[in-house]
Formats: structure tokens, sequence, C-alpha cells
């Protein structure tokens, strides 16, 4: 089953810090996902994130406010 990632944030260095991250871990790992970049500021609310950039997979916060290591996010999405 294909997960549903979203990277929200407003497209600030961290934020493409961690799209990289995520993005590099799921071409290694050959993980079965979608990534959404999320930069409205209105629709980043809705998930009541204060701190970006946050990571959110399939609706669950996971990370918010920091730029996560490659492990910690292949660790999240197994």
């Amino acid at each position: 089953m294909s997960k549903v990632i979203k990277i929200l944030g407003t497209g600030c260095p961290k934020c493409k810090s961690m799209t990289a991250v995520v993005s590099d871990v799921i071409a290694e790992n050959n993980i079965n996902a979608t990534v959404e970049k999320v930069e409205d500021i209105m629709e980043i609310m809705k998930y009541n994130v204060m701190t970006t950039p946050a990571l959110v997979i399939n609706d669950v916060i996971s990370i918010k406010g920091r730029i996560p290591s490659k492990e910690e996010v292949l660790a999240l999405l197994k």
C-alpha cells in the first residue's frame, strides 16, 4: 500500500532539506509513497503546526520543526 507523505513548509531552506532527505530515502529503499509539498499557510495551519518543516505520514504528524536524519525517516516509513 502506498504511503502518503506531506511535507509542510513555506519553501524555506529547512523545508527544502527535509524534502531532499525524504525523497532520497524513498528512492534508495524503493518505498511505495507519494510526496506532496504543502506550502499554503492556511493548509499548514489545519494540521495545527506552528514550526516548520513538518513531516506528515498518512495524515499523522511525525516530525515538526527540524530536519530528520535519513535513518529516522526510514524507520518512520517501515
